[in-house]
């Protein structure tokens, strides 16, 4: 008998929560090990939906997924985008900003692409009828490679694949961009033999970097709660403001132009995940964004993280097992990214740095980015967020426009 009190269940969940997170920082060496494989993040996902699987509790029944996706998410998307730094991006353009677009190139053109090849050889892999159409979930796929967790939600709510479809692309996405994520680590162990072969010079690398230990020393402070009473306000009064405009213009599109539905436009989830993220845009150009100094992106993932929980009640652990297949896909996906990358990366002689940074500020988000970001130096964190808050704004756009593609091309 599944437990089915929605405050018992979401109790669970958090101290779900807080059990991964004490374990992962937990000075075991036996852990360390183990959260390498399995970080957080996946836990997060696979831990509920196990708990679904064997029928501890109810996840499709539950109202926590809708209010996780309605409440949370334009919040989150709002946290991290108001800390965009137009400025900065633009200072990178040069290198980062090159490399982090071919990175985006690499996700949006190589998702078609993949599906392409595998249907001219085993199109039962990437076919399928109705929620169970495998482009629903490969686009749910891109939004987390452009973007980031929060756009893989959204776009999950806007072409709503089955809940075993979906779990399927977890494990796709989980397992291939951490196995892409740890050869990138590899290779920042070794920068100076990986510049050698790009022929790059790493002194933008090094200005790079006492310019950014400068800025965080100058605008660091300890947050109060004033902060943290703004930084709601500014979440939840945007995500309502979202709703409240989203509603008006999915009903007009689906009265008008139903014929518009196959791209989401009937759908209000598009359209509130489009405001919310134009609104944090709009919001980054005034001094919202100087939130981020006092843990706007923290709070921001926060938000995620319990959103995580309440998708991932609702999947079934065992649903790659039907079509493994798919793992094909996202190994061809992944290697077309990476080759537009080198192509890039040789033709404007970029470092190491900006060729990994920026590709994992588009298929692992911030936190990865991070990661890879304090594996050259820690004052270079900062390049990482700037460059995963821009995945974040683009995330849903462009991980729809890979959808509608890789629809297009889907037997």
């Amino acid at each position: 008998m599944p437990i089915t009190d929605t405050v018992v269940v979401f109790a669970l969940l958090m101290s779900l929560l807080g059990v991964v997170f004490y374990a992962s920082n937990l000075e075991n060496p036996l852990l360390k090990k183990f959260f390498a494989v399995f970080p957080p993040l996946l836990l997060c996902y696979f831990v509920p939906g196990m708990m679904n699987t064997m029928g501890l509790i109810d996840g499709n029944d539950s109202p926590l997924p809708s209010i996780g996706s309605r409440y949370l998410l334009p919040a989150c998307l709002i946290l991290f985008t108001i800390n965009l730094n137009m400025k900065e991006m633009w200072a990178l353009r040069k290198k980062a900003g090159v490399m982090f677009l071919a990175g985006t190139l690499g996700v949006l053109v190589g998702g078609p692409i993949a599906v392409w090849i595998v249907a001219q050889m085993a199109p039962h892999i990437v076919g399928g009828e109705g929620a169970d159409e495998v482009w629903r979930g490969l686009g749910t796929v891109a939004g987390s490679w452009i973007g980031g967790s929060a756009n893989q939600v959204a776009l999950r709510e806007i072409l709503q694949p089955s809940p075993k479809l979906f779990s399927a692309m977890i494990a796709v996405d989980v397992f291939v961009a951490y196995g892409w994520m740890a050869l990138l680590l590899w290779g920042a162990g070794r920068n100076k033999k990986m510049d050698a072969i790009f022929k790059a010079d790493s002194k933008d690398v090094d200005e790079l970097m006492v310019r950014m230990e400068q800025r965080e020393k100058a605008n660091a402070r300890t947050p109060e709660v004033k902060d943290y009473i703004y930084m709601l306000a500014i979440a939840f009064g945007a995500t309502g403001l979202a709703h409240f405009c989203a509603g008006p213009i999915a009903d007009w599109f689906s009265q008008h132009m139903p014929e518009m539905e196959r791209f989401s436009l009937t759908s209000k989830f598009f359209w509130i995940i489009f405001f919310a993220t134009a609104f944090g845009i709009c919001l980054s150009f005034t001094s919202a964004r100087k939130f981020e100094y006092v843990g706007s992106s923290k709070l921001g993932s926060l938000f995620l993280y319990i959103l995580i929980t309440t998708i991932g009640m609702q999947m079934d652990v065992f649903a790659i097992l039907e079509n493994p297949g798919l793992f094909i896909v996202g190994f061809i996906w992944i290697l077309i990214h990476a080759t537009i990358m080198f192509i890039v990366g040789k033709w404007i002689k970029a470092p190491f740095f900006f060729y990994s940074v920026g590709s994992l500020s588009n298929i692992g988000g911030v936190a990865s980015a991070s990661v890879m970001a304090a594996a050259f130096h820690p004052s270079l964190i900062s390049i990482g967020v700037i460059l995963s808050v821009f995945g974040y704004a683009i995330g849903t756009y462009g991980g729809w426009l890979c959808a509608v593609l890789m629809q297009l091309v889907s037997p």
